[in-house]
């Protein structure tokens, strides 16, 4: 019964039985202090500070498991596939490459997208495959905005979305991030709540055919 938290920006920390993965974990220098969070594995979409400050993580056993790039991999009965994709629309030639990353955690299906910047081709998609839970960046500036993140909802078809990388109060952010509501709005949201932390079971899950669920989660700074 995997359990997600929000730390801010694009990092999420899923726990469950059989480990606990952090995903983009950033530096003090976008203004907002991740503090030393615990962890197994620990992904990094790209290589910027904003994602790939792996040293800010606590590690729970005697090191942490770090994955950078595309491949399969198992760690600790932690099976993870990371797609290759581009930080933009011009194949990588402008901000370099994005690494998808798919988690399966506790008989659940996670993908996190990272920065990536571009709507996905059917070969990604295919080793993507199927996803229950999404977190997908919402906030353009260095990658998709809220209309091209709606659309790849289209192509993914999760049964739940998490948006992430958004603007806030607190970050000091070179580039100018969209707000939240940008998203809810092209999603047709009128009001939503907040959630301190989304609990996860393959019982719990929307059924199949019902429509994808937004899920806004707090961030939770340690």
């Amino acid at each position: 019964m995997p359990d997600v938290q929000y730390l801010g920006h694009s990092c999420f920390r899923l726990r469950g039985r059989d480990g606990t993965v952090l995903c983009d974990p950033y530096s003090r220098s976008i203004g907002i202090d991740i503090g030393r969070p615990s962890a197994h594995i620990v992904t990094v979409s790209h290589d910027h500070d904003d994602h790939n400050f792996v040293a800010s993580v606590k590690p729970l056993r005697e090191k942490i498991f770090v994955i950078d790039g595309p491949g399969e991999y198992e760690v600790s009965g932690v099976l993870l596939t990371g797609v290759r994709t581009a930080h933009n629309t011009h194949k990588g030639a402008e901000r370099g490459f994005n690494t998808v990353f798919v988690i399966h955690l506790d008989d659940v299906v996670f993908c996190h997208l990272g920065d990536l910047g571009h709507e996905l081709t059917q070969a990604q998609l295919d080793e993507i495959g199927d996803v229950d839970v999404l977190f997908v960046p919402v906030g353009g500036g260095e990658t998709i905005g809220p209309a091209e993140a709606n659309n790849v909802i289209g192509q993914i078809e999760p049964k739940i979305v998490v948006p992430m990388h958004y603007a806030s109060a607190q970050l000091s952010f070179e580039h100018n991030l969209i707000p939240l509501e940008k998203f809810t709005h092209e999603r047709g949201i009128k009001e939503f709540t907040v959630e301190d932390k989304l609990v996860i079971t393959v019982a719990n899950l929307p059924p199949e055919g019902e429509n994808t669920r937004v899920v806004i989660l707090r961030a939770i700074h340690e």
